[in-house]
């Protein structure tokens, strides 16, 4: 069954915790990971979630939430780190993978970037974020879109897309950052790695 985004969040905290401890955060951590400032919100996602089959609680314990099946949850893969701010090497940090259904984001190839630098920040993407990136090939006008720059080394970057007549543009969402424009050939020199597809935020 399909979740909401707060209640994604909840449960991709509690899958990260149990595989990076072995056991699950308690409902305080939970609201300390997300910056929520009581537990009622979170206990309230925590009993849809055991509705819906995705975790399971053991009466009388402080740590009784548990992801079901957690060692069958699909990971999703995080390739690498890219800037919200200059361009950065996409594929600088070794592969990993985080406790994630990419089918949650709509389609099974999602994968994740970390994000370095705060030009996004106007759209609440933050460093260290993990931007969750849908492949494709092109985007609408204005979408954020993971974006490289061939020619340029293997470089990549997060930004709002603006196609222009004669222009390509790269906007940030934060406004001390300067558009970054590609002319008429060199238009061709960049490539659309993917659609921004969601963020993942685990501390």
């Amino acid at each position: 069954m399909a979740l909401t985004p707060r209640q994604k969040s909840v449960f991709f905290v509690i899958c990260e915790y149990h595989r990076r401890y072995g056991f699950s955060p308690t409902v305080r951590e939970i609201c300390d990971r997300l910056g929520l400032a009581g537990p009622a919100g979170v206990h309230r996602i925590l009993k849809v979630l055991e509705e819906k089959g995705y975790v399971q609680s053991t009466a009388g314990k402080n740590r009784s939430w548990r992801p079901v099946n957690v060692e069958h949850i699909f990971m999703m893969p995080v390739v690498g780190r890219i800037a919200a701010g200059a361009p950065l090497d996409v594929w600088d940090q070794p592969d990993g993978r985080i406790g994630v259904d990419p089918r949650f984001y709509g389609d099974e190839s999602c994968f994740a970037l970390r994000v370095s630098g705060d030009s996004m920040s106007g759209d609440h993407i933050m460093d260290g974020d993990l931007a969750v990136i849908r492949p494709q090939a092109d985007v609408e006008d204005g979408e954020i879109a993971a974006v490289m720059a061939v020619g340029l080394l293997r470089e990549a970057t997060l930004k709002r897309v603006y196609k222009k007549r004669n222009r390509l543009e790269l906007h940030a969402s934060n406004p001390e950052y300067a558009v970054i424009s590609f002319y008429r050939e060199s238009r061709k020199d960049v490539q659309i790695i993917g659609r921004y597809a969601g963020l993942i935020r685990l501390c």
